[in-house]
């Protein structure tokens, strides 16, 4: 939404003190937030004026084109006061209409520098201008139809030779906000005024939708609503007498440019302001093409219209229209139809103005594909008490401006709904934002906000509440919490306390979600890539698979609303997504691929889920069906090995992946994890049925692994003898052994002794080693046979054996005594166990 500041400040009266910044800055702190601040005009420099065209000749072109050659009076601004020839290629435009020119030494925006040059024969000294070419934008969305071109000064501008800048409110400041959905009244220059007007609070604000309306007589044009649940209220009124032939005044022009808008005539334009003004659409038909009453209906079977984009739209039985005796005249809230557009021959119109369902809006202009400016407004919510005060500000503008006569009578079928009170506790807002904000302020922001405050006897503690009915241009403000964010956003979020968020009392990972993440990193760390692919699947992927029509896996849960009606299915297994993946991979130049996916994986359960109220709670046999029939849901682990595993170089050639890479990386895993597993042949698709193997744990099947079937390998892109593992990933956690504390190392210097013990041959090592370490006592870190020695000197059937002890104590420093006690011992129980007599 772009606003002009200058049409901002004639609702609003601010201080001279608060720049555009500071404007803004408060504005964003209350939710409309800054897009950007334009300056009309910027980096245009030189000669830039209003021209009249004297003369236009059309001269046709080999390459096709048509081009204008105009002379056009400037006055004296090109000092000379001759009139400036000018090429032309927009035809939008005609003799004694009023253009801007910029000179020979302009500059237009993105450095663009006018001079005179010679074109198609003639030389061109000047341009003349669209507004799209001097930075004002251009709207294709008006309506109308009519091709962008050139930008006509209305007839009332300013005389040839002026400085355009002034008209063209360059200089002045346009504020583009990003309005959120729930703010739709901020689509308006009323809208944003209210709100600049609460960030001040001791600026007046001028609400311009403040103004009497006519008696509703019924006399109007007549109405008929079949669909008062889509369209609450409908207004008409009538002008006659109007002079299709003025055009929009200067002031109007420039408002809708600065807006963002163009100009089109002065009945569409007067319709356009209002809309931007007070931010209820309206629409302007011509009487005379109306046949009959307007009844607002649902679309019949078969029916279809040409909007005023001119394009024949087939119609929804959903759609909500606007229709006369001929037919459908207009999408409601959307846009209207061709067969009552305003023309220059339009004498007498019908202006109406109305409030529409915001979902049924949503829902047609998503379904027609035509966005407008009326159906923005109309699906966030639009004021229901605005149709009148529309109506009434667009024929007073027809009056003013066109000429017309306003017809007695005004016609408005329906009404406003009624706010329901919200009953809230005052305090409420300092409770839950921490902020101190008195029970007074709150009333007082409710009130500044548009809201109806009154104060009622409180139920229980006798503490006194108040009842809030929110404004009718606040659709969103619905119960407690919503008036407790206006509250907040008024006094400021900057205003929130910080506090530092208390230390998590958790005890960490669970025992199930650190053994993933080891498998994740044994994974990775044995050079697998992890991805993470999309869980839903449908015919294809069994069919690409090989699965039988009688496979279990087959059998999935349906979503009710897929992303893809070509992938209508939660997969049962994870290879689908994993498979595809790698195909992706290789077939963008890859030269091999090692993944691996952790997924969630489900089996339907039998029979569907029931269906309770919402008027109490489930009983618990009525719990237990429910989660009877939630479906059987496990986690899955694939892995998928094609292409090279192993790179050549000037080492060796490369080498695929195969078969039993997909075992090794199964042993790798369950080594890792301490799980024991037997490998056995089988057979299961997608595997080969030569080279698949089951992994199995005691009587449980963990998965399996192998080559996949060379079928599969085709279906998915991947090499000839590509391999496969899939194993149940909460089985092989379940079946992970408890790890046991591992020793406590200590950090005192270490004791070295070394002995030489001579035993029989028929003596073994272990016995010897055992005997040590009973003898040594607590003291010994750790036994180490470092030499076995023979010969004759030692006798015949002998041997000596060296061990290395080595003594550590977890909280001194052993002494040498302490150290050779703990040697004396050891050797003495080798030698009563083993008969072992110490070396000198």
């Amino acid at each position: 939404m772009k606003a002009p500041v200058s049409w901002i400040k004639e609702y609003v009266d601010l201080p001279a003190s608060v720049t555009t910044e500071v404007l803004t800055d408060r504005l964003t702190a209350l939710g409309l937030k800054l897009e950007a601040i334009e300056t009309a005009g910027a980096g245009i420099t030189g000669p830039l004026v209003i021209g009249r065209v004297l003369t236009q000749e059309k001269e046709p072109q080999k390459n096709g084109k048509v081009i204008n050659w105009c002379t056009v009076d400037v006055g004296d601004a090109n000092g000379t006061g001759e009139p400036q020839g000018i090429v032309c290629g927009a035809h939008n435009f005609g003799v004694g209409d009023k253009v801007v020119v910029v000179l020979p030494g302009g500059v237009l925006p993105g450095g663009f520098a006018i001079s005179a040059r010679k074109t198609y024969g003639h030389v061109s000294s000047g341009m003349i201008c669209s507004a799209a070419e001097l930075g004002l934008g251009d709207d294709p969305s008006t309506g109308s139809g009519q091709a962008h071109g050139i930008l006509v000064v209305p007839a009332d501008g300013p005389e040839p030779g002026t400085d355009a800048r002034d008209f063209l409110g360059f200089g002045e400041e346009v504020i583009e906000f990003e309005i959120n959905p729930d703010r739709a009244y901020a689509l308006s220059l009323r809208g944003i005024a209210r709100e600049v007007a609460l960030g001040f609070s001791g600026a007046a604000f001028t609400d311009p939708a403040d103004r009497a309306v006519p008696v509703v007589d019924g006399a109007g044009y007549p109405v008929e609503v079949q669909d008062p649940a889509g369209c609450p209220v409908f207004g008409t009124r009538v002008v006659t007498g109007f002079d299709p032939t003025r055009t929009s005044p200067a002031w109007m022009v420039k408002r809708l440019e600065q807006a963002g808008m163009r100009s089109i005539s002065l009945a569409v334009d007067i319709s356009n302001y209002v809309m931007l003004e007070l931010g209820q659409p309206n629409h302007c038909y011509d009487r005379a093409k109306l046949d009959g009453p307007i009844v607002v209906r649902r679309a019949q079977a078969g029916e279809k219209i040409t909007t005023l984009d001119d394009v024949v739209r087939e119609l929804h039985p959903e759609d909500l229209l606007i229709t006369d005796g001929s037919g459908p005249i207009g999408l409601a809230g959307v846009m209207g139809g061709a067969s009552t557009e305003i023309s220059e021959s339009t004498t007498d119109i019908v202006v109406e103005a109305a409030h529409f369902e915001p979902t049924g809006i949503f829902r047609t202009q998503r379904r027609h594909k035509l966005g407008s400016e009326a159906s923005k407004r109309f699906e966030r919510g639009v004021d229901p008490l605005l149709p009148g005060v529309a109506a009434d500000r667009v024929v007073e503008l027809l009056v003013e401006l066109g000429g017309a006569t306003a017809a007695a009578g005004f016609t408005l079928v329906g009404e406003a709904p009624v706010r329901p009170a919200i009953t809230i506790d005052p305090s409420l807002p300092a409770r839950i934002s921490g902020i101190d904000v008195p029970v007074e302020q709150t009333v007082r922001l409710l009130r500044a906000i548009g809201s109806d405050v009154v104060e009622v006897p409180s139920t229980g503690s006798g503490q006194a509440a108040i009842s809030v009915t929110a404004p009718s241009w606040r659709p969103d403000v619905n119960e407690p919490h919503d008036l407790v964010e206006e509250v907040v956003r008024v006094v400021g979020y900057d205003q929130v306390p910080s506090v530092l968020p208390r230390r998590a009392t958790g005890r960490g990972l669970t025992r199930e979600q650190r053994l993933r993440r080891r498998i994740g990193r044994t994974l990775a760390g044995n050079g697998l890539v992890e991805v993470v692919s999309f869980p839903f699947v449908g015919d294809a992927a069994w069919e690409a698979l090989g699965l039988s029509v009688d496979d279990p896996r087959r059998n999935a849960v349906k979503l009710a609303n897929p992303l893809s009606n070509e992938a209508p299915a939660y997969t049962t297994t994870v290879l689908p997504g994993l498979l595809e993946a790698a195909g992706r991979n290789l077939g963008r130049g890859a030269s091999g691929v090692a993944l691996f996916e952790t997924q969630t994986v489900a089996r339907p359960a039998d029979g569907a889920a029931p269906i309770y109220g919402v008027d109490r709670r489930p009983t618990e046999a009525e719990l237990d069906a429910l989660l009877a029939a939630v479906p059987t849901q496990w986690n899955e682990l694939g892995v998928v090995l094609a292409g090279e595993y192993e790179r050549g170089g000037w080492w060796g050639p490369a080498r695929a992946a195969g078969w039993d890479d997909a075992l090794a990386v199964v042993a790798r895993l369950t080594r890792e994890l301490g799980v024991e597993v037997a490998v056995e042949s089988a057979a299961a698709m997608p595997w080969h049925p030569g080279r698949c193997a089951r992994i199995s744990a005691g009587e449980v099947t963990l998965g399996f692994a192998g080559e996949l079937h060379p079928n599969v390998c085709r279906a998915y892109g991947l090499p000839a003898r590509s391999a496969a593992v899939v194993l149940d990933a909460d089985a092989l956690i379940r079946l992970t052994p408890e790890v046991t504390p591992g020793p406590v190392f200590s950090t005192m210097p270490l004791a070295k002794e070394d002995v030489a013990l001579l035993v029989d041959d028929s003596v073994t090592v272990g016995a010897v080693e055992a005997a040590l370490r009973e003898g040594a006592g607590e003291l010994l870190e750790s036994v180490r046979l470092f030499d076995v020695y023979t010969s004759e000197q030692l006798g015949e059937g002998k041997k000596s054996l060296a061990f290395a002890l080595r003594f550590r104590a977890s909280d001194r420093t052993l002494t040498a005594e302490e150290t050779a006690a703990a040697r004396d011992a050891a050797v003495a129980r080798a030698a009563a166990v083993t008969g072992a007599v110490q070396r000198a």
